[in-house]
């Protein structure tokens, strides 16, 4: 029955098992995070199934790509200056902050909100000095996590001869509710979105905005057996029938004009 509540259901897994990949090493520019993933898989007994989908964290991606900033060559800006001694935060990573931001949303009560370069709302531009081997150094976000994931799933393919899709993910804060969940900042390989618009529900409704964010979903079930301390970087997500497609981390981004927000 095309457009119905079953058709959705047909669609729909009664059952995901998300699987956490420990035991890979510090990660170093120029790593290859495939080959360790693949390698943690083996020590799990775990062998790669057509439709996983492999979640990377943003810390180990952007490691291994070098997006890692010393702080000690950073000179901050009289902007940045003023707002970390309001604030009473390091005047060189509010500058190198502000230097990621495309636009700065926020600055108040010492909270620094901005819009990245890839169009990311989040705080401090998701510069984040934990987990950094590097004394007195910062992480950034990857330059193109959608060309990271694309780069990733297509190792990782050509290593294994699977359909796969893949995540890279970051901890973001949220309007309206407390706390911090793990969404999608580059995506490969599938759709981002469930788009159930246009369906009828068992009630005979028709359904008119409803769009799922299957890849935030993956990537916060992903958190739940990746931790934040226990060296867990990488997890497999396994039995969600997702969509095939290149729709990118824009799809997932609201358009300007529809953003309430901003």
């Amino acid at each position: 029955m095309p457009g119905s509540w079953k058709l959705m259901a047909a669609t729909a897994s009664r059952r995901i098992e998300v699987i956490g990949l420990g035991g890979l090493p510090e990660i170093h520019p120029g790593d290859d995070l495939a080959l360790l993933a693949l390698d943690a898989c083996g020590r799990e007994a775990i062998e790669p199934e057509d439709r996983d989908v492999f979640v990377f964290t943003q810390k180990v991606v952007s490691k291994s790509e070098g997006r890692i900033v010393s702080l000690a060559g950073v000179e901050p800006s009289a902007l940045a200056s003023q707002f970390a001694e309001e604030s009473g935060r390091d005047p060189r990573l509010v500058e190198v902050v502000l230097r990621e931001a495309r636009r700065v949303v926020r600055m108040d009560r010492g909270i620094l909100v901005t819009e990245t370069r890839h169009g990311l709302v989040c705080a401090n531009s998701g510069v984040d000095a934990s987990n950094v081997e590097e004394e007195d150094s910062v992480c950034l976000l990857p330059e193109d996590a959608d060309r990271s994931a694309e780069r990733l799933r297509t190792a990782l393919t050509a290593r294994t001869g699977k359909t796969l899709a893949v995540l890279v993910t970051d901890t973001f804060g949220r309007p309206w509710r407390e706390g911090q969940v793990n969404v999608a900042i580059g995506i490969s390989g599938m759709e981002p979105i469930a788009d159930h618009r246009g369906f009828v529900d068992p009630q005979g409704r028709k359904l008119l905005v409803s769009e799922i964010a299957v890849a935030d979903e993956i990537a916060g079930a992903a958190e739940l057996v990746m931790g934040k301390l226990e060296r867990v970087p990488v997890a497999v997500a396994r039995g969600y029938p997702f969509k095939p497609g290149d729709g990118g981390i824009r799809r997932l981004l609201r358009d300007r004009d529809q953003d309430l927000f901003r």
